[in-house]
This record gives C-alpha cells, sequence and structure tokens, in this order.
C-alpha cells in the first residue's frame, strides 16, 4: 500500500492572499450566459487595434529600436518613457516641478506598483488607513502582508477628512501611533464607489498627513490614479503632487495605461519619494529585472506619435454612454423601492448601489443566487470593506458598465431588479 504524500506546506502569506476573484469566476464559469456587471474590465470594442497595429510596423521597420525592444533594461525602466510620462501624466499642470524622472520607476501594470510599495514600506501589524469601501484586490496585498487595514468613512467626496483625524486620534490613543504606515486613496472615480476626492479634501489630506509627520514620523500617502483618465463630465481636479511641492517627500502616485490604452500591454508607473526609491528598486531587481521593455517602448511610441491624445476621446464618449444608460436603467427599475440609493460617477467604470439594510447582497445571502440564477454577476460590496473602522455594509453592491453593451447592461440591471423585489418580496 502506498504511502499517502504529505500535502505542500502553502505560507502564511499565500493563505492570507485568498479573496473574492475565484469565486466570481467559478460563478461566472458555471453560469456561461451570465450577464457579468462584475468584471473591471475594458470593453473589447475599446482596445486600440489600428493605432496598436501600426505602432507595431514603425517598430519593426526600425531594427535598432526594435533589438532595443527585445533586450533588458534597468529595473526602474526605460529612461526613454521615463522622462516622456514625467511630462505626460502631470500635462495639465505644466508648473509641476517635484516630478522627476529619477524618481519614477516602471512596472508591470500599477498593481505591481502597489505590492512593490507594500513590500518596501510595510511590515506585519503595520497600520494602513483606506476610504471604506476601498479596491479589494489591494486589501488583498496588504492581507498577505499581514498589514491592519482600517477602514474610513467615505462618501461621492472620497474619504472623509474629519473621520480620518478621528481615526488617527484613537489609534494615537491605543499607543499604536507608531504603527501608522500609509493613508491608501483611489482619487478618482473609485473602484468600487466611484467617488473623488475633492479639492478641498486633497488640499487637507496632505496637510493632515503634514502634521502626523511632524509629531509622529513617517508616513506615506498611497494615491491610485487609475481611473483619472476617464473623466466624463466636470472639471480636472489636480494630483497631490500638483498641490503642494512638499507632497513629494511622503506622496507616490501609482498611474496605469490599463484602463486608458490596453490592460494587455502592462504598462503602469509610480512616482515614489526618494527615500523609498532604491529599495524599492532593489525588491524589483529580485522579482523582474525590469518590467517587460518590449512594452515599454510600445507605449513610448504610443505617446509620442500622439495616438493615446486620439484614442482617449473615443473611449470617454464610449463608457459615458454606458455609464448614463446604467444609471437611466437603475432609475427606471428601482427608483420605486424604499431604501435603494446609488451613486452617480462623474467617470471610471464602477456604480455603487446601496440596499435596504435587512437586504443581504453577500454570497452568503439569498440575493446572490437569486440574481446568479436569473442570470446576473455582481460583486458583493461587502469584499470592500476593511475588516476594521466602519462597518461593513453587506447590503452593498459594486456594478460596473466597462465590459457589457448598452442593451446588456439593460437587462442585466432588470434582473438584477426582479432578484431585488423577490427578495424584497415585492
Amino acid at each position: 500500500m502506498p504511502t499517502a504524500l504529505k500535502p505542500i506546506p502553502i505560507s502564511r502569506r499565500a493563505q492570507n492572499s485568498v479573496g473574492p476573484i475565484g469565486q466570481l469566476m467559478s460563478q461566472a464559469l458555471k453560469h456561461p450566459g451570465l450577464i457579468s456587471l462584475a468584471a473591471g474590465f475594458v470593453d473589447n470594442e475599446t482596445l486600440p487595434c489600428e493605432a496598436t497595429a501600426q505602432t507595431l510596423t514603425r517598430m519593426a521597420a526600425n531594427s535598432q529600436l526594435l533589438r532595443q525592444a527585445l533586450q533588458y533594461d534597468t529595473s526602474a525602466g526605460s529612461m526613454q518613457l521615463r522622462h516622456r510620462l514625467a511630462k505626460w501624466a502631470y500635462r495639465n499642470w505644466p508648473d509641476v516641478d517635484n516630478v522627476s524622472p529619477d524618481r519614477l520607476v516602471l512596472t508591470a501594470g500599477s498593481n505591481q506598483l502597489l505590492h512593490l510599495v507594500a513590500e518596501a514600506t510595510i511590515d506585519p501589524g503595520d497600520i494602513v488607513l483606506a476610504a471604506s469601501p476601498t479596491y479589494f484586490v489591494y486589501m488583498g496585498t496588504l492581507r498577505a502582508m499581514e498589514a491592519r487595514v482600517i477602514g474610513v468613512q467615505a462618501d461621492e467626496n472620497g474619504m472623509c477628512m474629519q473621520a480620518l483625524k478621528q481615526a488617527l486620534d484613537r489609534i494615537v490613543a491605543s499607543g499604536d501611533a507608531d504603527r501608522v504606515r500609509a493613508i491608501y486613496c483611489v482619487t478618482d472615480f473609485d473602484n468600487p464607489a466611484g467617488s473623488t476626492l475633492s479639492l478641498e479634501r486633497r488640499e487637507q489630506l496632505l496637510s493632515i498627513v503634514k502634521q502626523w509627520r511632524s509629531k509622529h514620523g513617517r508616513l506615506l500617502v498611497i494615491s491610485d490614479t487609475a481611473y483619472q483618465e476617464l473623466r466624463y463630465e466636470g472639471d480636472e481636479l489636480p494630483p497631490l503632487l500638483a498641490i503642494d511641492p512638499q507632497a513629494a517627500d511622503f506622496v507616490i502616485e501609482a498611474g496605469t495605461f490599463s484602463k486608458s490604452f490596453s490592460p494587455g500591454i502592462r504598462v503602469g508607473w509610480g512616482v515614489v519619494p526618494e527615500s523609498i526609491f532604491a529599495p524599492l528598486l532593489e525588491l524589483k531587481s529580485n522579482i523582474d529585472f525590469g518590467a517587460p521593455h518590449f512594452s515599454q517602448l510600445f507605449m513610448n511610441e504610443i505617446l509620442r506619435a500622439g495616438e493615446i491624445e486620439r484614442h482617449l476621446p473615443v473611449i470617454r464618449q464610449h463608457y459615458q454612454l454606458k455609464r448614463d444608460v446604467m444609471l437611466e436603467a437603475l432609475e427606471a427599475e428601482l427608483r420605486d423601492i424604499e431604501g435603494i440609493s446609488w451613486r452617480r460617477p462623474k467617470g471610471g467604470l464602477y456604480v455603487w448601489l446601496v440596499l435596504p439594510a435587512e437586504v443581504d447582497a453577500s454570497e452568503e445571502g439569498t440575493l446572490w443566487q437569486r440574481a446568479t440564477d436569473l442570470g446576473v454577476l455582481y460583486v458583493p460590496g461587502h469584499y470592500c470593506f476593511p475588516a476594521e473602522g466602519e462597518p461593513v455594509q453587506r447590503n452593498s453592491i459594486r456594478l460596473s458598465f466597462g465590459v457589457q453593451s448598452p442593451d446588456r447592461i439593460r437587462s442585466g440591471i432588470r434582473l438584477l431588479a426582479q432578484a431585488i423585489r423577490q427578495e424584497l418580496a415585492l
């Protein structure tokens, strides 16, 4: 009789990384006809195929550029693209003088930058404050690092600064001030709630952090700008580094081309304080010897040729239409049900839906199964709430209008409304 093999032990970090993605994917596979209002993907119809083909043809015809693209580069990434990005990412704020290519690192999407920052700055037991709700994938990264994530009250204007002050005061009172490491925020049209940190709150955030640093020492702001280019209405707001020259000492701004051009190219970036640039690169060197160089030089050519400026108006118009369709469908299907509300995002890919308090929208509640049986999939909002701080709202839902066509968005909202009415016995 053969001896049974012992299972391969799994690290604590891997165990802590378990999140909702697998559950959502398994539901989609079990129900292939589902209308997914869950996936935060971009629409295939918006992908820049023609610009990509033309750029690849130009690169292929330039043997010197092609050989360069096929070779390694530095861990920080192509200096050509870093110089160009330092200007392009802040092109609407020409007075910004604290964004240097020497503090800009290129990564395989902005998620890699966020992961590297966590690796470089956070130890087990350290504290990160975030809006409640917040981006659940980054919470998974922080959970794997065994960090404490504390949720701070937020509304359509982003994290509430009075609530942030109160949360910091409680941490001081508990004796844990020396464990506070970072404040994480998605400044524009955040994932999941579609909220945007107002200009007043951006200024207040920088002021609060400067005051904290003068009393308690180091504290970083991790500003995730993944959706910044997807604005459909209202005036553009300055990124944090464009507001205060001193912000360069403690603000990390993470950007990406995944939403504004193509997720498959996998080019993201981060502007980081000088004090953590070298340690972050040491970690990065152990991981990848530099993010894909071919993709970096490809994006440098895209920017040089002005392709992204031609592409952005197209996708903004495309997604604005789908946002409006989702909002109109919600109004038509759910406006008469007491206790239901949703936010009107000015950009991004998401609508945040809050149901009556008695409805459990999690996968443990009956609404989840009703919805999938009817043919629509959503992200349960409870995944987006940190374990500490603000109470978890199990009656919340994240809806994405990124992937589906207008007709399927209407159908998906109609099916979701049907499930909600069944749940409420209406």
